[in-house]
């Protein structure tokens, strides 16, 4: 099992990046939590995985710290919940967050999340209650550099990603933006207020 890579990131994007390490490229499928910390281009990284392994595909999870990669553990151990709706929920929800949200039973903060019905929500909460409140804090968010044009295709990018339609997404996107305060919206916030629109 492959627990972490250490090399070059060749390529990000909000859903996955590319780790070249030792002249082999890896995919590594990511959260918006980790996008937000990782490096520039052509930089080192260090970045934990969990290996999963179907009949059909292996596919690599990665994850900036250990306490996202516990919580994506136990979220794939409740009946219902694959790697993909696991990532998904981290993408919505931070790490950090999704722990106060599950231990206090915040129902409408897991079914804004695509995919997340009331059933859904409520066997996690009631399957990880306990758990989660043994999973350590995380470090603090670190803010990306914004430029409106490109942070905007990224985002469309990541949501198409997670599973919506290109229609669907522009249209999150726009009543997103419609109504923000402000336009200068980083990657990250931009796809959480999107998740969270279309929710509503």
């Amino acid at each position: 099992m492959i627990a972490y890579l250490k090399g070059i990131l060749t390529k990000k994007s909000p859903t996955e990046i590319i780790v070249d390490v030792s002249g082999i490229g890896y995919s590594v499928s990511i959260s918006l939590s980790t996008y937000e910390r990782l490096t520039e281009i052509n930089s080192e990284v260090f970045i934990l995985t969990h290996h999963h392994i179907r009949e059909d595909a292996q596919v690599l999870y990665g994850f900036s710290g250990e306490s996202e990669r516990e919580m994506f553990r136990m979220l794939i151990s409740v009946s219902g919940i694959g790697p993909k709706m696991a990532q998904t929920i981290l993408s919505g929800i931070h790490p950090n967050e999704l722990i106060r949200t599950i231990s206090t039973g915040a129902l409408s903060s897991l079914t804004a999340v695509p995919g997340v019905g009331k059933k859904t929500a409520e066997r996690l909460i009631l399957e990880l209650r306990d758990k989660v409140s043994k999973i350590e804090g995380s470090d603090k968010i670190i803010d990306l550099p914004n430029s409106s044009s490109s942070v905007r295709a990224e985002a469309l990018t990541a949501l198409v990603s997670l599973g919506f339609s290109r229609e669907k997404a522009e249209q999150s996107l726009r009543g997103v933006l419609n109504n923000a305060v402000t336009k200068n919206l980083s990657v990250e916030e931009l796809i959480k207020n999107a998740l969270q629109y279309t929710g509503k």
